[in-house]
This record gives C-alpha cells, sequence and structure tokens, in this order.
C-alpha cells in the first residue's frame, strides 16, 4: 500500500491535493470498500447522486464520475489517502456491479491490445523497398534542413550575438517553422531551446555559445550519417526528431529484467502537449533507464508510476551509443518496498558520469543524477546543493521547494535524486538517509 506522500505525489497540482485532505472525513464517504484488486467508494458532491470512484491498485488508474479533467481528480485522492489513514471505514470486500464491469472492461481492452499487436505481427509482411524509399526521402528533408540550420548558425556567428535577446519571437519561430516543415522536428526543438538561453539572465552569452556548439555537431553528424558506427547513428537521428518504431525497438536485443527502483517522475508542458519522464535504476544491473510519455491536452498516462516505489519488469532500451531511453516490454509487478539504489556522494564523482555519458551520446538533454550527500544552500536568490566535500552546483527549484528541502533536512544532508541539465540540476525527490520512502517529491503546479 502506498503512503500518504506517495499518494499525494500522484497529483496534478497543489490545489487538488489541497481538495483531496478536505474530504477525509468518512462521513462523505457513504460507501467505502476495497479488495486485492480496487479500492472504491461513493462521494457525496454538490448533485443529488453521489460521484462513484474506482482505483484500479494494479496500476493505479483512476475512475470518477465527477466532471474535473484533471487526472487523478481530488476524489480518486481522497479514497486512496482514506484507505491509507482510516482503513477501518472500508467496510465493503465485494465488488458493486458498477465496480466489476469498469474492471472487467479495462481487462478486456488489454486482451483486445494484446490480440492486436499478435494479428499486426502475423499481418501481411510490410514492403520493405516502400518503406525504405520512404525513409530515404524524409532523410534527404532532414538533411536539407540540417544544412539551412548550419548556414543559420554561421550567420549568428558571423553577425555576433550580443543583439540576440532583442530578437523578436517571430524570429525563433518562423527558424523552427521551417525545420519542423522539413521533418526534422528535433531540430526545431534545438533553436527554441537556444532561445530560451537567449532570454535566460545573467551569463547567458556562454549557455546560448553552448547550444549552438551543440547544434553545429549535431547539423555535421547528420549529414555524415552513413560514416557514424550504428548506435550514434540512432542517437543522431533521434535528436534531429526521427523518431524510432516501438515495435522495431521490442524486437532489439538490449532486454534487461530486473528490479527497478522508481527514483523520481517528471513532467514538462509545451503547446498542450505533456511530456512525462520515469526514471529508474535497475537494481541487478545497476543500469538507469528512462521511460518517456506523452499526452496532449493534459497529465493522462495510462501507467502510474510512484517515486521511492520498485517493480519487477523487462526493459527494452532504445539503440544509441549510451542506452537510456526504454520500453516496458510488459506490464510491472510490484516489488517489496526498500532503500534507494545506491548513491554518488560527491559532485565531482557525479559529474565524471555525466561526462561519461556525453562523450558516447553528446545530445542529452538531461541526465540522472542520485546525490546521496545533499544539502541545500541558498546563496543570494540562487539555491545551492552542496556535497560531502563542500561543492556546490545550482539547484533548479522554486523557492517554496527549497526552503522546504532545507526544512526537511533541518540544515543536514539528504538524499536527492534529480535531472541534471547542464547548468544546473532540478531534483525530483529526497529521502532521508538510509529511509526507504521519500520525504519530498516535487509537484509541478498547473494554473
Amino acid at each position: 500500500m502506498l503512503t500518504a506522500d506517495q499518494i499525494l505525489a500522484l497529483s496534478p497540482d497543489d490545489s487538488s491535493a489541497k481538495a483531496a485532505r478536505g474530504l477525509l472525513a468518512p462521513a462523505k464517504w457513504p460507501t467505502l470498500g476495497h479488495d486485492e484488486a480496487a479500492i472504491w467508494g461513493e462521494c457525496q458532491g454538490s448533485g443529488s447522486k453521489p460521484y462513484q470512484v474506482i482505483i484500479d491498485v494494479s496500476g493505479p488508474s483512476f475512475k470518477c464520475g465527477c466532471p474535473s479533467r484533471k487526472f487523478p481528480c481530488k476524489h480518486g485522492l481522497a479514497l486512496y489517502l482514506l484507505l491509507a489513514q482510516k482503513q477501518s471505514a472500508f467496510t465493503a470486500n465485494t465488488q458493486p456491479a458498477w465496480v466489476n464491469e469498469w474492471l472487467s472492461a479495462r481487462q478486456q481492452r488489454s486482451e483486445k491490445q494484446v490480440e492486436k499487436k499478435a494479428a499486426q505481427a502475423e499481418a501481411k509482411p510490410v514492403d520493405e523497398a516502400a518503406v525504405a524509399k520512404r525513409e530515404a526521402k524524409r532523410l534527404d528533408r532532414m538533411l536539407g534542413g540540417a544544412r539551412d540550420l548550419e548556414r543559420w548558425l554561421a550567420d549568428l556567428v558571423r553577425q555576433g550575438i550580443a543583439d540576440l535577446p532583442a530578437k523578436p519571437a517571430t524570429y525563433w519561430r518562423e527558424t523552427a517553422a521551417r525545420l519542423v516543415d522539413a521533418q526534422a522536428t528535433g531540430l526545431a526543438v534545438w533553436v527554441r531551446q537556444l532561445e530560451s538561453a537567449v532570454s535566460s539572465g545573467e551569463g547567458w552569452q556562454e549557455r546560448a555559445l553552448l547550444q549552438m556548439g551543440r547544434m553545429q555537431l549535431l547539423t555535421d553528424a547528420l549529414q555524415r550519417l552513413d560514416s557514424l558506427p550504428e548506435p550514434l547513428r540512432h542517437d543522431v537521428r533521434g535528436s534531429a526528431g526521427w523518431t524510432a518504431d516501438k515495435d522495431e525497438v521490442l524486437a532489439g536485443n538490449d532486454r534487461v529484467g530486473d528490479t527497478w527502483q522508481v527514483l523520481g517522475v517528471s513532467h514538462d508542458e509545451n503547446d498542450k502537449l505533456w511530456e512525462r519522464r520515469v526514471w529508474l535504476r535497475g537494481l541487478t544491473s545497476d543500469r538507469d533507464a528512462l521511460l518517456l510519455d506523452f499526452s496532449h491536452g493534459g497529465r493522462r498516462f495510462d501507467q502510474v508510476f510512484v517515486p521511492g516505489t520498485r517493480l519487477k519488469a523487462t526493459l527494452c532500451f532504445f539503440p544509441s551509443a549510451a542506452p537510456l531511453r526504454a520500453l516496458l516490454v510488459d506490464a510491472p509487478v510490484e516489488a517489496a518496498a526498500g532503500a534507494y539504489g545506491e548513491a554518488v556522494v560527491t559532485w565531482d564523482r557525479a559529474l565524471d558520469s555525466v561526462a561519461s555519458a556525453l562523450a558516447r551520446q553528446p545530445w542529452f538533454q538531461r541526465l540522472p543524477v542520485l546525490l546521496h550527500h545533499a544539502t541545500p544552500v541558498l546563496r543570494g536568490r540562487q539555491w545551492l546543493a552542496r556535497d560531502a566535500d563542500g561543492r556546490e552546483a545550482p539547484l533548479r527549484v522554486s523557492d517554496d521547494d527549497g526552503w522546504q528541502l532545507l526544512a526537511l533536512g533541518g540544515g543536514n544532508p539528504l538524499t536527492l535524486f534529480g535531472e541534471w541539465h547542464g547548468v544546473h540540476w532540478r531534483p525530483l525527490t529526497a529521502w532521508h538517509p538510509n529511509e526507504e520512502t521519500p520525504c519530498w517529491t516535487e509537484v509541478l503546479t498547473v494554473a
């Protein structure tokens, strides 16, 4: 069973968590029940009929009859919290019809998906010649976009970058749009990130030049793709915007079955497209893994991952010179809880690991770092993470979260996991030393 903190970590925003806490009185729930498969309840709302709320604990996955577009809604969070805090209030242990119907429908959909994949595998073989022709045509368009980007970067260097902060938004938008038209969506992302670096405040020149250097390296690599080793070729195409076919990835040989620690979960939103990153560490393989998912219009994902939990699963890694991104081969099974995996103690060791990964694959946008001895420190208006040797690195964290981390540690070190972005570290999860359950997880506030 999840703890209250782990349940609240599933909240889409602070307001939902706060509203869920206001629904913890059992009197507001005329029906409460649970068994090994599900948790259910009826919560009295403003209407005449109570909202029917169900949680499939294998996910967990949530279902609620309320009109909220948030997922999970306050009712689903409150129901889970009630079970964690007041289990004696759950008197029913036989599923009502409405619970059984929903669970059965989910099972049927899952079975149909399996059947569909099996049918596709047995379907008529793909016309490989036609596929190769389409891929060659798209690659040619991407190469054209890369050459255009290379000329654009050369113009920036020739004219100087001092006036880049004064460039209008249309300047960057139009450049990115041309790359999208060339089917090089990854290169368009790099342009938008360059715009962000230019507008990042003091010291932007160094960050912009670093971004431009990586972009130039990518355009060079894309134009001599055939001469690169195959793993690096996959990295170059992916960084430029070529989406790997999941079936091809799953057909690969880099499969790892392990018990995986969920170290952290992060979300980012761009033009209504939500990106979720789930960071895992294999307890036996000692491999890091990234599960990357997308959802349009809201943070709705089929599988829920809770920081601090452990899952037994087989992952298949994308081909890469430094494999990190992976796909689930099968549905994960919850494993017994335990302490976090091995963590580095100092920033020097952490950055050596980062440098090693970047030497093999220079276009990583973020890399996982688990630091055992991390003390939050405020210098002026900048939060930093101090290691065991007194070395400090910038934290990308809100002021409120910085103070909360400092308070949780009481001035003493915490174990922190986060994403290294090249110039700063975004903390996602914190533990007190040698404890199994996180004491803090990042909650992204959504307007």
